[in-house]
């Protein structure tokens, strides 16, 4: 079927601001969105209030609106634009939910404005929970025995017939606000009043818990044709009970048989059919991992948050296919590099995404994971095999872990670790692997976490490997061995007592360097180029390099506190300017969620840790021109130095400029030298040089680490106690990483931006 001509503007809703469990997935699927609508010759129309992000760039939409997400604003802006039709499935829950209200109240049909793709009868039926188990029940799908409840008595009375433990999910909430697990009735009553509150429509589900169950996620797609095809199968290492935003997950499913693997596969494309979705939709499932008996744990009737990473796992852009399914394009009809939509990707790699917390930042949070999202971003990374690949994305995270080794655990008893592991929490794969060490079997680490077989067979595998390494010190074989399996350059110098730089150079001189795979979507069956690559250790390399010059730019890797998309948003634009200057412009990022790790965007990407070594790598084989450091946030300014130290040529904002603005010192003497009056400060290396820094400008004083982002591990302090207390805990002090203790001054704070251009 061709594409729509009886109409012209369409409306596009954003997602508003970054919320936990919304973040810049939807702003990449939003942007994409619009930019397909404009490939196919419409006038895009684009209302959102997040100055943050790429998408409410003027480049991405004919119109933006600046305005908030809000039934008033959104139908005046309907009212005077007059748009044909609007695309409701692309902003996330945020945007769903309006353009249900717009519907509701009347708004769309005052105005003929169209709504397209999937139908809200259809939304309804698979948001409402009650509609949506009357259609599995009509479809023979399994559904977890559960029952609707508005009030906390009628709950108490569900949850007796139905027998605890029960889960509690609000209606018409995201990332699981508001719900979780109960136990006994006390915990029920508790969590009813808060998940009542949180429901807009005041009904909560209460379900038969099934924790422990496998949970397995489908990515499909369908057409107004009833074309359907899955695009990406994900396996959560977590079981059921930690949201699937908080879970370690692989990309594509590693312990299903094909029985299991064929029988969801169905399952998920019967619902889609069913339900008449125009577009992606994400379907969840709960596996008994002892029988081929699984649940539907629920279905999003729109692009969700697993999409980008399905998106970015297969190479399948699911939001750009979406749009122009809305506009009446078949799969068929749309292109992705030289196959059709309608072709179901194959994946010869393995992905593994880990989220990023913030409990760096919230010390005194609880770090146990549940049912509700808690995670900021995520990371994912790709190689050959689950070690390799999850190997890549631990190191991506920046949480000053190189391995699946983390110091916190070093003197944990076995009983203590045994404890801990019970429940999910952001480090328990580190806590697993310490158990592994100390020779725990792998039966007894199964039952306290229900974690598959599989899954601890290769955290064993990881942790057997580093004896070896250990055992044989500068050796080119096994050296080359450890780089298979993912093991980082840091961890391996850690071993054989060197230095990051000096494991460059031994590996120079041994000739082992990674080759570069890409990521086409059909698994190398057709001849085609995407220019969209992941590193391994292997023999054929299939990223081209071309004779043109190139700068490299380093994004900003996972959104946490105080580094969101703004520094996707300043990447991008690097980008275009690059591109625009006649140069070729390359990526190295692993942020699944962002329009920066679209391989459209750039002439090439690299999906990669954003390390010392996996940068070099790439600029080994690229020799660009030089490296842009200065747009990808804190994350690639902390490479500056290593990477420069290295011979890499650095331009726009260079080394030297970067240590006279972050280090505390070197900024005190500029100021000095230019007569700026700052609070007296002193930078201090120990703490009892702090201690009298202190007591020389006098309490209270404001405390800061060198080189941080957003303000982390900054604090007012206000007596000596205090001081000692957050010297010892908070940070680092070492003489590479000052603290800065300043007078703390009562007053009004501005900011200024200026530029410069040399």
């Amino acid at each position: 079927m061709p594409k729509r001509k009886d109409i012209r503007k369409v409306l596009v809703i954003g997602s508003g601001p970054i919320v936990i469990g919304q973040a810049a997935e939807f702003d990449y699927a939003g942007t994409q969105a619009c930019l397909a609508l404009r490939e196919e010759g419409y006038e895009v129309v684009l209302v959102n209030s997040n100055p943050a992000t790429i998408m409410t760039d003027t480049h991405i939409a004919d119109k933006v609106y600046m305005e908030p997400l809000t039934l008033e604003y959104v139908a005046k802006i309907i009212r005077y634009e007059r748009p044909d039709a609007i695309v409701p499935g692309l902003g996330g829950q945020t945007g769903l939910n309006l353009a249900v209200q717009l519907a509701k109240k009347g708004i769309l049909a005052e105005c003929q404005v169209e709504i397209l793709g999937t139908s809200f009868e259809s939304i309804e039926r698979a948001e409402d929970r009650e509609l949506f188990k009357e259609l599995c029940q009509s479809l023979g799908e399994p559904v977890l025995p559960s029952e609707v409840a508005t009030t906390t008595d009628e709950a108490a009375e569900i949850a007796r017939k139905i027998g605890y433990p029960v889960v509690l999910r609000p209606a018409f909430t995201l990332g699981g606000t508001g719900g979780g697990f109960a136990d006994d009735e006390a915990q029920l009553r508790e969590m009813m009043r808060n998940a009542l509150f949180l429901s807009p429509v005041h009904q909560v589900l209460i379900e038969k818990s099934i924790k422990g169950y496998k949970e397995i996620e489908y990515e499909v797609i369908r057409d107004s044709n009833d074309t359907a095809i899955a695009i990406c199968n994900m396996e959560n290492i977590d079981p059921v009970g930690v949201h699937t935003g908080d879970s370690i997950v692989v990309a594509p499913s590693q312990t299903l048989t094909n029985r299991e693997y064929q029988m969801l596969r169905d399952s998920a494309l019967k619902i889609i059919r069913e339900l008449k979705i125009e577009g992606g939709c994400n379907v969840q499932f709960a596996l008994d991992p002892l029988s081929f008996e699984y649940y539907l744990i629920e279905v999003n009737p729109r692009v969700s948050r697993s999409s980008a990473l399905a998106s970015k796992a297969s190479g399948y852009p699911i939001a750009r296919v979406s749009a122009k399914i809305a506009v009446g394009l078949t799969l068929d009809e749309i292109r992705i590099a030289n196959t059709p939509a309608s072709f179901e990707p194959t994946l010869d790699y393995v992905v593994t995404k880990i989220a990023r917390f913030p409990f760096d930042k919230f010390s005194d949070a609880s770090n146990v994971l549940g049912t509700q999202m808690k995670a900021t971003g995520e990371v994912m990374a790709v190689g050959r095999t689950v070690e390799e690949s999850l190997l890549k994305a631990v190191r991506s995270l920046e949480t000053g872990v190189c391995h699946i080794h983390h110091r916190k655990f070093d003197g944990w008893t076995t009983d203590r670790l045994l404890e801990y592991i019970r429940t999910g929490t952001d480090d328990r794969l580190y806590a697993i692997a310490q158990l592994i060490r100390s020779g725990i079997d792998l039966v007894l680490i199964y039952n306290n976490t229900k974690i598959d077989m599989f899954f601890l067979e290769k955290f064993k595998n990881i942790v057997e490997f580093e004896n070896v390494v250990r055992a044989n010190p500068r050796d080119a074989e096994t050296l080359r061995d450890a780089k298979r399996m993912g093991f980082s350059d840091k961890y391996i110098g850690q071993l054989w007592g060197l230095s990051e730089q000096e494991m460059f150079r031994l590996r120079e001189e041994h000739g082992i360097f990674p080759v570069y795979k890409m990521i086409d979507t059909c698994a190398s069956e057709f001849a085609s180029y995407v220019p969209y690559f992941y590193s391994t250790y292997e023999e054929e390399n299939e990223s081209v390099v071309s004779d043109k010059e190139k700068i490299v730019v380093l994004g900003s890797g996972p959104i946490r506190i105080g580094q969101g998309v703004e520094f996707d948003y300043s990447t991008v634009h690097a980008i275009w300017s690059i591109r625009e200057a006649g140069y070729e412009a390359i990526i190295v990022n692993n942020n699944p969620e962002t329009v920066s790790t679209d391989y459209t965007t750039s002439d090439k990407l690299y999906f990669e840790p954003l390390t010392v070594e996996d940068v070099m790598n790439v600029i080994r084989l690229e020799r660009p021109k030089a490296i842009v450091v200065s747009l990808g946030g804190q994350t690639a300014i902390n490479l500056a130095e290593p990477l420069a130290a290295l011979g890499v040529p650095i331009i726009g904002t260079d080394c030297e400029a970067i240590r006279n603005a972050e280090d505390r010192g070197c900024f005190e003497k500029i100021m000095e030298e230019l007569g700026i009056p700052q609070p007296e400060a002193e930078a201090v290396t120990d703490i009892e040089a702090g201690v009298r820094a202190a007591a020389r400008i006098g309490y209270p004083v404001l405390v800061r680490p060198s080189y941080v982002l957003g303000g982390r591990a900054m604090q007012i302090v206000s007596n000596e106690e205090r001081l000692r207390h957050y010297l010892q805990t908070a940070v680092e002090v070492n003489t590479d990483q000052p603290v800065l203790v300043d007078r703390y001054i009562m007053g009004k704070e501005l900011e200024v931006d200026a530029i410069c251009d040399g």
